[in-house]
């Protein structure tokens, strides 16, 4: 009796505090022990600071542009400069997004299922964009691609043209967003680990029959996630863009370079109205971020329950 009244006594007080309670079959928090005021504080303190730098420049943004009237409204987003922009936009980020989506599966896959010489640097050179201004990304591309640049005069003799072109805002916007998706994966087929793939392998499966129903249904979130944020960041690149497109009005400017033009002509109203699109656009990306994360937080609270 006593040895079992001692590992019992052992038992609790080596049993770890864990700062939540299970509840019919769920995880609950446990009521924190600051005062209430302090909580409070806390709470106000955020609100405070999301409705001064989030909530009031969107108020701002929807108020210019609608400050003349909702025709003058669409009048400025229908007008051939601004929808040329749009469709500019939208062209690149079809463009930049599939190949930061094809690029990233790859690279998590080789370094999350591999080990090679050279792992490390390329874990590196992929966090090259979060390090390197937009400005100087775009600079470089000007180095190599334009008419004094390296390539400048194969390409001028040619007929190509890269710089205060298409192809230069779309290659300016793969490179600043090109870790996104990769960086989204990178831990999350890390901690995944390799014992399915490798048991689907051993049960005869190719290795494209392995990533279609063993991998790719693990990090089917994770790659959503990820192409969200590298698709808002593509609409909503500035800097790069910027230095490679040559500001050219109906040809190369996207939504963003032709909210600056719009502001530096005093055209106000009409450049909010296009800068409530890029707005619309965080909205919806938020929203589409949000439902990723519900859709695999549910997952995971299902599985657990398996």
């Amino acid at each position: 009796m006593f040895i079992n009244t001692a590992s019992q006594s052992f038992r609790a007080q080596s049993r770890p505090v864990f700062p939540f309670k299970i509840f019919k079959g769920k995880l609950e928090a446990r009521a924190t022990t600051e005062p209430r005021f302090v909580r409070w504080a806390l709470i106000i303190t955020a609100l405070a600071f999301l409705g001064l730098f989030v909530i009031m420049p969107l108020i701002m943004v929807f108020g210019s542009a609608l400050e003349k009237g909702v025709a003058a409204y669409f009048a400025a987003i229908a007008e051939p400069d601004a929808l040329a922009a749009i469709r500019l936009t939208l062209l690149t980020a079809a463009i930049a997004v599939p190949l930061n989506l094809v690029f990233g599966v790859v690279a998590a896959w080789g370094i999350a299922k591999f080990d090679f010489t050279g792992k490390n640097i390329l874990i590196t050179l992929i966090d090259l964009p979060f390090s390197v201004s937009p400005v100087v990304s775009g600079l470089i591309y000007v180095l190599i691609f334009g008419l004094q640049g390296w390539l400048g005069p194969w390409l001028t003799e040619h007929d190509i043209k890269v710089i205060f072109a298409v192809p230069g805002i779309v290659m300016a916007t793969i490179f600043v967003t090109f870790p996104f998706v990769a960086r989204e994966l990178i831990p999350l087929m890390q901690a995944q680990g390799t014992e399915e793939e490798e048991a689907a392998l051993s049960l005869g499966a190719s290795g494209w029959q392995t990533f279609r129903r063993v991998t790719l249904p693990n990090i089917k979130w994770g790659l959503l996630y990820g192409v969200i944020l590298c698709n808002a960041r593509a609409m909503g690149e500035f800097g790069a863009v910027s230095v490679v497109s040559g500001h050219i009005r109906g040809l190369t400017n996207t939504m963003t370079l032709h909210v600056e033009i719009l502001y530096n002509e005093y055209n106000s109203v009409a450049a909010f109205a296009v800068a409530s699109l890029l707005a619309l656009l965080a909205l919806v990306t938020l929203a589409a971020k949000s439902a990723v994360e519900w859709h695999a937080r549910k997952q995971r609270q299902s599985e657990c329950k398996l």
